[in-house]
């Protein structure tokens, strides 16, 4: 443990220069009031570098705002990863964050497992991270990669993280926009062994971490060995029964009682997930009811409820069956009984199993007294494994309408089919090798210190995905018989006659010979090279007035390059359901050159008891798109010992990064009815449900009033935009005052802060391109109508192409609060910790002249976020206490357009809907013995303690959700879980 003496005095110094920092002898320096502070004040300060500033000093001139977050506060958390400690920085709570959970559920940056940190949601290739003040360079597979994957660097190896909440970039370069993270490994001669294991009260997400670090001085260097092995158990939707049964989740809006179509054949809600087992209708007899689906009636009891459509049938062009077939779908109580809860599902990866390896070393030669030597080996493999379904479908004709079909036998009437199986054949296995080296030597020449560093990092990823053959599909569509006989069109191999229409096969029952026809894997590889050369030096250039004038310059160049090959039968176009994707690559090579001023402007002068002004430029050239020069300016003043004053402005630059450039078309898909307008865009309209420009809008490109919206997936391509792309270039202010009182150990500091990022790259979603072209108030010109193409048969939207593209702008405002009190009493010693978050706005412009949308406020985006932190330390016991606040959170004015909106069409009928959260607060409590005697440490603790849930939300285009739940990175998944955490230091 650390001594908490000094930890009183260390946290008053943290919070002077802006975070909770386990710093240096600097803090003892500055409460000394002896008899000897003469004599020590003739004794030489240690110089260092903090985050925020090139240039070494005594730590007490530091203008920018730090947060550091100790990785012991992980244990007391019962946190299990690097990414799981980051996130609970206020800094990142309060946007959603890409984890290995959300990396599985959508497609992200970086490809399923990774997991980046945003701050302040700017992105995560806007934020940079550092390790040990370096650069890190990326990790993932697939065309989108460029931030530092999390899962590489374990816990076991890190002392402490430092987050500069400000813009960096003259710096540290052009992804410091939002901020710079620095990893900082552990130091010293201690070697411990540990062991973690987090076991959740409900089966799913458990995890295991044990690791070893070994830590030596000699005469002439030192150095440190670090292994780590973490293993995190699959979380599948149906461990949890908030995420395994989707309901509308929609209520009266008189008495407040759900409303949700109930399943006769259950009695409970009808869960509405992924449709499986249906045959879709093309009705050309009028007699089909609209929007109806075919369901088998595999237990027996439809026929209860429905009339099959042999029963219904009357005339010659009317539809008719096999026995055992019934509409569905097109009314409420039809929809009651559609199959739309498959077992498969509860089977599916909602947090992946994931298994990650670790060896990190370091050492230092200490070549003279006034260089040194240093070096750093870092090798990671990451295993993620996931598990998932999906439909598949073909389009055939009925035995006898239009050519007619032979294997259609019973099926007759005027109608074509689409017959729709589902599968467990999807998901994927990710293993992403990682090493990253480091040279380097720094000195010193009097009061000057310089420092030259090489690091080259290497990203080798290879992706498995399990997929369905095109030509085993398209080869048979509208066949009219066998297809037996003939080759396919692509892989050359005898057709088989896949079973279309035969229940079994459409329930995901798939006999092994036609799985082999239809299923297989391919494997991608994505490579991705970082290297960079970085020279510098600092000192103090000349005596001033008030003080030495302090100085840093240095140089720095940077190559990138990726390399992304999807498999071969993505390459040839052949993976159903998936676009043809050719080869990613591309190169860049930056160079850059920097430096920075502190100016001592007055010492000791009335209300200036240290002025200090801080002037930092560089000069950054890309090949992949030109040059730029960036500042900052940075403001110190402390009126009195206790009181202080900073302030900064601060620009950025940030070329394109590679795959923003030269993405090869990627895939994802997404529902219909998540993207689509003009769904109802009649009955939206008696209803005051949409606005009357996009219903006209609607109309105006031939969709029917009553149109139900296509059954099928949309496909999102998305692509790079060499050529078109301009580099995004932002401004950043921040002002705050700090307060550490001299007749106590309390501490605060209050920073506002305002980052604009002018034309922005972005890929633009679905929904946005498509709601944006009917929005229009140009409709017949609008470009974005161009980016989206519907099926001339029934309407549905097939594609849509989303490539990188500048928008107008993105503002992120906001306040930080710290506060900190260490105190002692007879009894015990404390200290209480607290940071909060006030987010003002994050809003985005698409043109120039669109209305900004603000995001404070909605899911994902809550306006406060917050950090409690009780500690109790008593002989060899400490207990304490963490709260996590998670503010509340509303789309009900995004849903009404800026206006609060509830209301909504179920059926016909009038329905109120909940797109809200209400804040949460989760709470950990842990309990630590120190057998210090027997050099072993023990925790024991609770997370979640409450086991509180994510919570509910209807189900709309506004909210994200799995199952009932909200689906956002603030909240926990895995529900109360016990935590056990034994060390043995050695």
């Amino acid at each position: 443990m650390v001594n908490f003496a000094e930890d009183l005095k260390l946290s008053r110094l943290a919070l002077a220069i802006g975070c909770v920092f386990a710093a240096s002898s600097t803090a003892a320096l500055a409460q000394d009031t002896g008899d000897d502070e003469a004599e020590n004040a003739e004794e030489p300060v240690e110089k260092i570098q903090v985050l925020g500033s090139r240039i070494r000093s005594d730590g007490l001139d530091q203008a920018a705002p730090v947060e550091v977050i100790n990785a012991s506060e992980a244990i007391d958390q019962g946190l299990v990863t690097l990414g799981d400690l980051l996130r609970t920085s206020t800094v990142a709570a309060g946007s959603n964050q890409v984890t290995a959970a959300t990396s599985t559920a959508f497609v992200t940056e970086g490809g399923t497992g990774t997991e980046t940190l945003s701050l302040r949601g700017l992105g995560a290739n806007r934020t940079l991270v550092l390790l040990n003040g370096r650069r890190i360079g990326p990790a993932g597979t697939r065309g989108q990669v460029s931030a530092f994957d999390l899962n590489i660097m374990p816990l076991a190896a890190v002392e402490r993280i430092e987050i500069l909440k400000d813009g960096a970039s003259s710096l540290y370069g052009s992804d410091a926009v939002a901020g710079v993270v620095n990893i900082i490994t552990k130091e010293g001669d201690d070697s411990s062994l540990n062991f973690n294991f987090s076991q959740p009260m409900e089966s799913g997400g458990e995890s295991l971490r044990a690791s070893g670090t070994l830590g030596r001085s000699f005469d002439n260097g030192s150095f440190r060995i670090v292994g780590d092995y973490q293993r995190t158990q699959e979380l599948a939707r149906g461990d949890r029964d908030f995420f395994a049964c989707a309901n509308p989740y929609m209520f009266d809006r008189e008495s407040g009682e759900r409303v949700d179509v109930i399943d006769p054949r259950t009695g409970d809600y009808h869960c509405n997930d992924l449709l499986w087992g249906h045959v879709w209708i093309y009705d050309y007899s009028g007699t089909v009811p609209p929007g109806a689906k075919a369901q088998f009636d595999y237990d027996g009891d439809l026929g209860d409820y429905l009339d099959s459509f042999n029963e219904r049938a009357s005339g010659p062009a009317d539809m008719r069956t096999p026995e055992g077939w019934y509409p569905v779908a097109y009314d409420r109580e039809s929809f009651g009984l559609t199959n739309a809860d498959h077992p498969f599902q509860d089977l599916e990866t909602l947090s992946p199993e994931q298994e990650v390896g670790t060896v990190f070393m370091q050492g230092e030669y200490w070549a003279s007294d006034t260089t040194t030597m240093y070096a750093e080996v870092l090798l990671n493999r990451r295993k993620t494994t996931t598990n998932g379904y999906r439909q598949f479908w073909s389009y055939i004709y009925n035995e006898n309408f239009f050519a007619g079909n032979s294997l259609s036998e019973g099926w007759t009437g005027a109608q074509w089919l689409s017959p729709t199986p589902i599968t467990d054949h999807s998901g994927g296995e990710i293993t992403v090798d990682y090493r990253r080296f480091v040279a380097g030597i720094e000195g010193s020449i009097g009061d000057w210190f310089w420092d030259i560093n090489y690091q080259d990092s290497r990203s080798d990823g290879e992706y498995m995905t399990k997929i369905i053959y095109a030509d085993a599909i398209y080869d048979q569509n509208f066949l009219t018989g066998s297809c037996e006989g003939n080759t396919l069109s692509v892989r050359g191999i005898p057709c088989k006659d896949v079973p279309w229409l035969d229940p079994s096969f459409l329930a995901g029952d798939i006999s092994q010979e036609m799985r082999d026809f239809l299923f297989g894997s391919e494997v991608g590889n994505t490579i991705y090279n970082q290297r960079t050369l970085e020279g510098m030096i600092t000192g103090e250039a000349l005596e001033l007035p008030a003080g030495m004038l302090g100085v840093a310059v240095g140089l720095s160049f940077q190559q990138d390059k990726i390399n992304d090959t999807p498999g071969e039968t993505t390459l040839n176009g052949n993976s159903w359901g998936m676009t043809s994707a050719g080869i990613t690559r591309g190169k860049s090579i930056t160079r850059a050159a920097f430096g920075e001023i502190q100016v001592p402007v007055l010492r000791d002068a009335p209300l200036a008891h240290r002025l200090d002004l801080a002037l930092s430029a560089r000069y950054t050239d890309v090949s992949t798109y030109g040059g730029d020069t960036t500042y900052k300016i940075g403001l110190n003043w402390a009126l009195t010992d206790s009181f202080r004053f900073r302030a900064s402005r601060g620009t950025s630059f940030r070329s394109p990064a590679l795959y923003e450039l030269f993405l090869n078309n990627q895939t994802s898909f997404i529902g219909q009815r998540s993207i689509d307008p003009c769904i109802n865009w009649g009955e939206k309209l008696n209803t005051n449900s949409i606005d009357p420009l996009v219903a006209a809008n609607c109309e105006a490109d031939g969709i029917p009033a009553d149109y139900p919206g296509g059954a099928i997936s949309a496909t999102v391509f998305t692509g790079g935009g060499f050529g078109t792309l301009e580099a995004e270039t932002s401004t950043a202010h921040t002002a705050g005052i700090v307060w550490t009182p001299g007749f106590t150990d309390f501490a605060a500091s209050i920073d506002y802060f305002d980052i604009e990022i002018e034309g922005e790259v972005t890929l633009l979603g679905a929904a946005q391109i498509v709601g944006g072209c009917y929005a229009s108030q140009d409709f017949e010109t609008e470009p974005l109508c161009d980016q989206f193409f519907r099926n001339d048969t029934d309407l549905r939207i097939d594609e849509v192409q989303g490539n990188y593209l500048n928008i107008a702008s993105q503002i992120n405002r906001g306040v930080d609060i710290q506060m900190n009190y260490p105190f002692a009493t007879d009894f015990a010693d404390f200290e209480l910790n607290y940071e909060h978050t006030v987010q003002l706005e994050a809003s985005s412009k698409l043109l120039p002249t669109s209305q900004p949308q603000d995001r404070v406020g909605r899911l994902g985006s809550p306006e406060h976020v917050g950090n409690f932190n009780f500690a109790m330390m008593k002989n060899d016991w400490t207990f304490n206490w963490t709260a996590r606040y998670i503010g509340s959170a509303s789309n009900h004015e995004w849903y009404g357009d800026g206006e609060y909106r509830d209301d909504a069409s179920y059926f016909g009928e009038e329905v109120r809907v909940d797109l809200a959260a209400s804040s949460v607060v989760y709470h950990a409590f842990s309990v630590t013995r120190d057998f210090v005697e027997e050099g072993a440490s023990l925790t024991l603790g609770v997370a979640n303690a409450f086991d509180k849930e994510p919570p509910k939300v209807s189900s709309s285009a506004y909210t994200t959700r799995v199952g009932n739940a909200a689906f956002y990175s603030q909240y926990d998944w895995l529900g109360r879980r016990a935590f056990v955490n034994l060390s043995y230091n050695f």
